[in-house]
């Protein structure tokens, strides 16, 4: 598996494969031909379809300014087009045509040139590829998940997830300060700050976990889908459901800065293992692969700063994506609001849950995380297509803007 690293991205929303991805593999095209006039650059499949609710022709645009660049968003598929988010980019000068590339949003932020080696900084590091094995190494070397993070990725990790951390945190901050009406068209108010401000008469502990546990969420997703800077855990889509967990623990535990950064490293680790075995790309699997990796990740996340053992919180992982299974993602007119907003928040309240369950019923699983997520997969590319963030199917299809249904 690759460093953990690549899980976790500090961008601008608000989506991981229409944005994040896209504008990096943009800047790799720029790089190669950077005497270009102007660049066309051709959308396919998902990109397609969501990619102006996601502002994907913005960021292209951003990246190839002041060049004049023309996206072009296709509704064929060409021969030996594989993933549904790819792109085609073509540069230009005085109409003669200087090149082009084929790329791939993989998810996450992650991009793949189809015939290109990986870069260095793609290389794996992890030479385990399941639970089973890391479960097993970790045996032989008498270490728990965080010491195993730090075997393989080095010291320095720490360093790394301390800055995503503040990050993290950052984001929490400031959309909870925020006030307004989203952009896009749909209307929606932000939420976190009523959340986070205004608890309701005779308030019980139980409802104040719901009220700060959705406010983090809210604020951290009203900050994608405002185009402003998260941290992909592991896309932006489900950016919010990892922060509001940890942040929520952190201030009702009283923990440190450096005891939550190990559970950020943990996360990571299952994180890793979906996108290892699976895909955390909600165009390739539906909502399951984002919504539910996020879960999984914070559940695990709670299993160990709660000091779970091992199989715990491998247990807290699979019953958080196990009832996520056949999520579709389908948001409304291609914007990363509704449902992903509120769906984040019921996540990061089931990553909780979960985590209480595998305290409690540890010794009667009979779905090991690592089935959990090849079924996770085998039911995303089973899924039509319509329900795999095309915007086309659920509620997306439902939804009409005059009736408000």
């Amino acid at each position: 598996m690759q460093s953990i690293r690549k899980i976790y991205k500090i961008g601008r929303g608000p989506s991981s494969s229409h944005t994040i991805g896209p504008e990096s593999a943009a800047k790799i095209f720029l790089a190669r031909y950077p005497a270009a006039d102007r660049f066309t650059v051709s959308l396919f499949g998902s990109l397609s379809k969501t990619g102006r609710g996601h502002g994907t022709d913005r960021v292209l645009r951003e990246v190839f300014s002041p060049a004049e660049t023309e996206v072009i968003f296709r509704e064929d598929r060409p021969e030996g087009v594989q993933h549904p988010n790819t792109l085609l980019f073509e540069a230009w000068q005085d109409e003669t045509r200087l090149g082009q590339m084929w790329a791939e949003s993989i998810g996450g932020g992650d991009i793949r040139i189809p015939g290109e080696p990986l870069p260095e900084a793609d290389e794996e590091i992890y030479p385990e590829n399941s639970y089973a094995e890391v479960e097993q190494q970790c045996r032989l070397w008498n270490c728990s998940l965080d010491e195993y993070v730090e075997a393989n990725e080095g010291t320095e990790i720490w360093a790394f997830l301390a800055e995503i951390w503040e990050a993290m945190n950052c984001s929490i901050r400031e959309g909870l300060a925020a006030e307004g009406i989203l952009p896009g068209g749909l209307n929606v108010a932000r939420k976190a700050k009523l959340l986070n401000e205004e608890p309701a008469p005779d308030e019980s502990p139980e409802l104040q976990q719901v009220r700060l546990v959705s406010a983090y969420a809210f604020a951290v997703c009203e900050q994608n889908a405002d185009c402003g800077t998260i941290v992909t855990a592991p896309t932006c889509g489900a950016c919010g459901i990892l922060p509001a967990v940890l942040r929520y623990m952190q201030d009702r535990y009283g923990l440190t800065d450096g005891q939550t950064v190990r559970a950020l490293g943990v996360a990571g680790l299952f994180g890793n293992l979906v996108k290892q075995n699976a895909s955390i790309s909600g165009a390739e699997c539906g909502c399951q692969a984002e919504v539910g990796t996020a879960c999984s990740m914070a559940a695990a996340a709670a299993a160990h700063l709660m000091g779970l053992n091992m199989h715990q919180i491998q247990y807290a992982a699979e019953i958080a994506m196990e009832h996520h299974l056949g999520l579709t993602c389908d948001p409304i007119c291609g914007l990363v609001q509704v449902p992903c907003i509120e769906r984040n928040a019921v996540a990061a309240m089931r990553a909780i849950s979960a985590c209480n369950l595998a305290y409690y019923l540890h010794d009667t699983q009979r779905i090991s995380f690592d089935m959990v997520v090849k079924t996770m997969y085998e039911t995303g590319v089973s899924m039509n297509q319509r329900f795999r963030e095309t915007a086309e199917g659920g509620l997306a299809k439902m939804f009409s803007r005059r009736r408000r249904m």
